[in-house]
């Protein structure tokens, strides 16, 4: 078992942009988003502006490395659509109105 005291962290993403996710990992959820924002992470640079809608806490890597797997999957997307379902309605009412 991996021994740390740092947290890690599974992200999860919406560009404001092209209204789609982004799953990543990471132990410090403001500089990441923050790097995300700035165009430093070449997968987002041109899905920006990004916001942050949910994200889960691991002590283990392995662990949070093994859920952002499965997030990226097609059982992983349907989750992340049941768990947040309240979340794209907001999402969709503040953003998408218009298109």
């Amino acid at each position: 078992m991996e021994e740390s005291s740092k947290w890690h962290y599974v992200y999860i993403l919406y560009s404001l942009k092209d209204f789609k996710l982004y799953v990543g990992t990471t132990i410090d959820l403001k500089k990441r988003l923050e790097r995300h924002n700035s165009g430093m992470n070449t997968s987002t640079k041109g899905r920006r502006p990004l916001i942050l809608i949910f994200a889960e806490s691991f002590l283990n890597k392995k662990d949070a490395d093994n859920r952002e797997k499965f997030y990226k999957t097609g059982r992983g997307r349907e989750i992340i659509k049941m768990k947040l379902e309240n979340t794209f309605v907001d999402l969709d009412k503040k953003y998408k109105q218009g298109l």
